[in-house]
């Protein structure tokens, strides 16, 4: 049996909504990815082509490569607090005082949580882990817990939808690994001993691991941070050799420094890099102007329709144009490993650089004037270019203008061409999409894409070739050879996916459809097709395992069944994920990893997948977790916090399939619900994920009357636009589910029905807003983190919303937990960070509403943590959200003696005077499930959320 080896080239871009496609790379190896890190959270990594890299994307997904994260420094502003794509390390100068005093009145400034939760944040971080090219050798690249507050709070620009370190010339908030440790994957599938990279000066932050594709060389940057002011210094390019661990800076002048605001360095071969560099000439940055020189205008007399979401860190004047031109313009050097350093083409602002699968070539894309003030830089003019290596200009490809146009509906794109990639199975062919649609997902055209290719150089006269055309939208292409290649297209409002199967080079051998299902279907299993052999099967009894690399592909050409290598994971509920290797032909199995358990005061927490029927016949899932030694007899129904992040289906069997294990590993993250199983002293607390779905109208009565609710209550439904039956308004989609887990709850006697606290992280924080206010009996408090609770404000917009708030003017208003602040008569706790630069949730967001609910009389707290973002990083930050949460938690949900009963009474008297108008309709919104902000402007991808508990 042999295996076909499959070129990944799949572009994320090129999608405009969460539909699960296959998980595909930038990588000229068929590799699931080099880079692996055991950490609470899901990650989904982008590798560039030809370089054994991952850059860094913020988000979090439903793919099981979850320990696969950028080797690249990130912010850590990741939706759901989980801090970063790797934690940023604590400083070394003083953090603010911190106290645990209760009385949290009388006090100001940081508080710290009890001391069950700080030691579960406070653990050290386990490495991430990266493999060679060759897979002959592994990195553990070493981490630092939490930063400290100073770290967030050193100055930055926020320029084009960037935050720019001006100091160091790079992204701020950056995260780092402090080391490296080099191990040969030896013949027997274990690890060698360590060789440790040295030579790096003290206090050394290592950002941007990159190998060289023969495997015998890192590069990356090193900063450090200057004595004066806990500055940062600008980044300095090092090389550090694979066999001795010895590295050295890879400029003799001390005065070539990185620009690492957008792309990098990459290496050209095996001993050349090409660096983008700071100017040497470029001088001071432009000073702003005391006075004006006018005012600041925008016109349209054009009559444009042009619609955009509310992005953030938006250009404002001509003075922030030039700023960001300042930093942002890179000069590039080729630099050898033997010191010869040349400068090659002109100072620009280099986004991108790519080399050729045979070296010989160079894409290289850039932005340019004129900019915006409405959209960030992924919208600003784009040219991109075919250098050769050396440095010489051969074509222009495309000059994109400013794309401030790109409609709202999803699966829009920019017009013209994108997507523009090197072909990983020809030595220097490119291939890119260009829409029929003029970008516009609402036009109704076929087909929707077309797939073209053309060699580098062109002979006079050549066309580029037509090699698909597609009626969904463009989602990636994997490249095996002239006879085989797999075209990925999806489309977002039905959930469809299709996989094709093409010969690229055989224009008589027709394309044909492998593959053609709905991306909510988890269960039709794309492995089930043609003649197959069944060469490894996990353990599904006791541990989750899955596949998370092919071992054996250092080699051209196709791989054989008898040299075949899998890296795979194993976990359990109560072991931590491990790596093995599998090999064949003698079915060997050799455990890599063997590491500790993160909190091992969780070690037998209870973890359960449960399964529940809501009254209409839906299934839903959840997973309940209950605190080391709980016995339901012996210690009764306990607190209940139900911690959420809205997920939604088009179908009902969609709804009610199982996703993930109950097997896998209960990862933590610092700002994690989970983190409460830990506070033995008190009563504990059990957790619930839920997934909703739109229900039919027909059943609504019965539904609303096994969760003690009236009909009225919701009297303003009515048709949806976006779906083929009577549909609820979001509110109920959003309440549904969460209330039928909670009957499900109190008929197994572990919840305490007055105990119930209901919680959420950004559209989860909208949905407890709304459960406060339209089902307040069943719950005893809220905690609202980073939400956004009034949809008038993001006009254009929201979440999956395709319409305008003009379009659906009811349903924004209606959905607006803002509009109900009136009925909100339980606790809540409103958190947000004062940076938050998330589309949809404006810090404002929470002052507005926490000024609506006091004006109503209502038992609420706000807390602005200062300089954080959507996610909270700074160690301090979190501790404080800790303790905050904490001390609601025991105030009003685990001491609450209210009777539900008695307030269910009193929710329905509100409910049938309420302020709801009979008369005035709402149509449901079509999405969920995704993070608030979808934003593929910035370069990144949010898909669905299998989880908010990390």
């Amino acid at each position: 049996m042999r295996l076909h080896k499959v070129y990944h080239r799949f572009s994320l871009l090129s999608l405009s909504s969460p539909t699960s496609l296959p998980l595909l790379h930038h990588s000229p190896r068929p590799l699931s990815s080099s880079f692996l890190s055991i950490k609470p959270h899901r990650s989904l990594p982008i590798p560039r082509h030809s370089r054994t890299t991952v850059k860094s994307i913020k988000s979090m997904t439903t793919s099981r490569l979850h320990h696969i994260v950028p080797i690249n420094a990130v912010a850590a502003e990741d939706g759901g607090g989980t801090g970063s794509n790797g934690a940023l390390s604590s400083s070394s100068s003083s953090p603010p005082a911190a106290t645990s005093d209760e009385d949290s009145e009388s006090l100001v400034g940081y508080r710290l949580p009890p001391s069950e939760l700080i030691d579960i944040v406070d653990a050290p971080p386990l490495p991430a882990l990266s493999f060679s090219p060759q897979r002959d050798k592994i990195l553990f690249l070493k981490r630092r817990s939490l930063p400290s507050l100073s770290e967030l709070a050193r100055p930055e620009e926020k320029l084009a939808g960037v935050r720019i370190d001006g100091k160091a010339n790079t992204r701020s908030r950056m995260s780092f690994y402090t080391g490296i440790g080099i191990h040969r994957l030896l013949d027997d599938g274990i690890l060698g001993p360590e060789t440790e990279v040295h030579g790096l000066p003290d206090g050394a932050k290592i950002n941007f691991v990159t190998w060289s594709n023969d495997g015998k060389h890192l590069s990356f940057s090193v900063r450090r941070d200057e004595e004066d002011n806990n500055i940062s210094s600008k980044l300095t390019v090092w090389v550090a050799e694979i066999e001795t661990g010895y590295a050295s800076p890879l400029f003799q002048s001390p005065d070539i420094y990185l620009n690492a605001v957008f792309d990098n360095f990459v290496w050209v071969d095996n001993s050349t890099l090409l660096v983008c560099t700071i100017p040497l000439s470029r001088g001071d940055p432009p000073k702003k102007p005391l006075v004006p020189s006018g005012p600041k205008i925008q016109s349209n007399e054009q009559k444009n329709v042009v619609q955009a979401r509310t992005f953030q860190d938006l250009l404002k004047d001509e003075y922030d144009e030039d700023l960001f031109e300042y930093y942002a313009t890179s000069q590039l050097v080729l630099a050898s490993l033997d010191g010869t350093v040349n400068p090659v083409g002109p100072r620009a602002i280099y986004t991108s650089m790519d080399p050729s699968p045979d070296e010989k070539y160079l894409l290289i894309s850039t932005i340019h004037r004129p900019y915006s003030f409405i959209v960030p830089c992924g919208r600003f003019p784009k040219k991109i270019d075919v250098w050769t290596t050396d440095g010489k200009f051969v074509r222009e490809l495309c000059n994109l203008p400013l794309a401030e146009d790109i409609p709202i509906a999803f699966n829009s794109v920019r017009k013209g061409m994108r997507s523009i990639n090197w072909r990983a199975d020809k030595p220097s062919t490119l291939y890119w999409v260009e829409t029929q649609d003029g970008g516009d997902a609402k036009v109704e055209v076929s087909p929707r894409d077309i797939i073209y290719t053309q060699p580098a150089e062109p002979l006079e006269g050549e066309q580029p070739r037509v090699l698909h055309k597609l009626d969904l939208r463009y989602g990636g292409i994997s490249w095996a050879d002239d006879s085989l290649a797999l075209v990925y297209e999806s489309w977002y409002k039905t959930r469809r996916i299709r996989t094709w199967v093409m010969s690229p080079e055989s224009e008589d051998v027709k394309p044909r459809i492998l593959f053609d299902r709905s991306s909510e279907d988890v269960y039709s299993d794309p492995g089930n097709t043609g003649s197959k052999e069944r060469i490894w099967e996990s353990d599904k009894e006791k541990y989750f395992e899955t596949v998370v690399a092919l071992m054996s592909d250092e080699n051209e050409g196709d791989i054989d069944i008898n040299q075949l290598k899998i890296l795979t994971s194993k976990e359990s509920k109560t072991e931590n994920t491990q790596y093995y290797m599998q090999s064949w032909p003698e079915k060997k199995t050799c455990q890599l990893t063997n590491f500790p358990h993160p909190y091992p005061q969780l070690a037998s927490l209870q973890k359960e997948m449960i399964r529940y029927e809501r009254k209409d016949g839906v299934q839903l899932t959840a997973t309940l977790y209950l605190p080391p030694g709980y016995d339901p007899t012996r210690d009764g129904p306990l607190p209940c916090l139900v911690w959420s992040y809205p997920g939604e289906f088009k179908s009902k069997d969609a709804a009610g399939q199982v996703r993930g294990s109950p097997n896998e590993f209960a990862g933590i993250g610092p700002t994690s619900a989970l983190l409460w199983l830990a506070r033995r002293h008190i009563p504990s607390l059990v957790f619930v994920c839920l997934n909703s779905y739109l229900a039919d109208i027909s059943v609504l009565s019965g539904i609303l009357s096994a969760i003690n609710l009236p009909l009225s209550f919701f009297s303003f439904i009515i048709e949806s636009s976006s779906a083929d039956i009577m549909v609820l308004s979001e509110i109920l989609v959003l309440l549904l589910p969460v209330l039928a887990g909670l009957v499900h709850l109190s008929r197994v006697k572990v919840a305490h029905p007055n105990k119930i606290a209901i919680g959420g992280h950004s559209y989860g924080a909208f949905m407890t807003a709304n459960l406060l206010a339209h089902a307040p009996h069943l719950f005893s408090c809220g905690i609202a983190r980073s939400g956004a609770y009034n949809r008038t404000l993001t006009p254009f917009g929201f979440q999956n919303e395709e319409r305008t708030l003009w379009e659906a003017t009811n349903t924004y208003v209606e959905m607006s937990p803002f509009i109900s602040a009136n009925k909100i008569k339980k606790p809540i706790l409103l958190i947000h960070g004062e940076e938050d630069n998330n589309s949809g949730t404006l810090t404002m967001q929470s002052d507005r509403f926490f000024n609506a609910l006091k004006g109503h009389g209502a038992l609420c707290r706000l807390v602005i943590l200062p300089y954080e973002s959507h996610g909270y990083a700074a160690r301090e930050s979190i501790m404080h959200v800790l303790w905050e949460t904490d001390r609601w938690l025991q105030r009003y949900c685990v001491s609450n003696t209210s009777d539900a009963s008695a307030e269910l009474d009193a929710s329905k008297d509100n409910v049938s005077k309420g302020s709801t108008d009979s008369d005035s309709k709402a149509v449901g919104a079509t999405g969920g499930g995704v993070l608030e902000m979808t934003d593929l402007e910035h370069g990144r991808f949010q898909p669905l959320q299998r989880s908010s508990l990390w």
